[in-house]
């Protein structure tokens, strides 16, 4: 099965002129914690709900602060022609529960989600597996490696 059969086409964006405020309404609307990040038809980071209060509220900035500002913008992504069971054990080692869905020109055409993986009902056993990945402690945003 290909990342296209699973992952969700109607994916909303931020620029990254738009403001926390405007991002984090959008979030709400769409009852999701991430936003991919856009300018010039490109994907140029991902915005997190854990981004705004990382790396924004913690550090006294405002609700008018240019998402740019505050992004990742290293972004893990997968192809949508890629097997879905590799993209799905990937998404475990590197401990990320959506990604950004991409055609071969570099396009945003999607994003997958481990929901999108169990709801395809065929790769159950592998979205658990990442989910167990996922789980482990440690990562980019662990709060223990912050500890001095």
């Amino acid at each position: 099965m290909k990342v296209s059969e699973a992952m969700t086409r109607d994916v909303s964006i931020a620029s990254p002129e738009d403001t926390l405020q405007q991002a984090a309404k959008k979030m709400a609307e769409l009852d999701a914690g991430v936003l991919p990040v856009g300018a010039d038809d490109r994907l140029v980071g991902m915005l997190t709900d854990r981004d705004i209060t990382v790396r924004a509220v913690a550090r006294g900035l405002g609700p008018q602060t240019a998402v740019g500002e505050v992004m990742s913008e290293e972004v893990k992504y997968c192809f949508e022609d890629e097997d879905l069971a590799t993209v799905t054990a990937n998404m475990g080692d590197i401990r990320v529960r959506r990604l950004p869905v991409l055609s071969r020109d570099k396009r945003l055409v999607g994003i997958v989600s481990l929901g999108d993986i169990v709801n395809t009902g065929r790769n159950a056993r592998q979205a658990g597996q990442a989910l167990a990945g996922i789980s482990q402690p440690g990562g980019e945003h662990s709060q223990a490696e912050q500890a001095h």
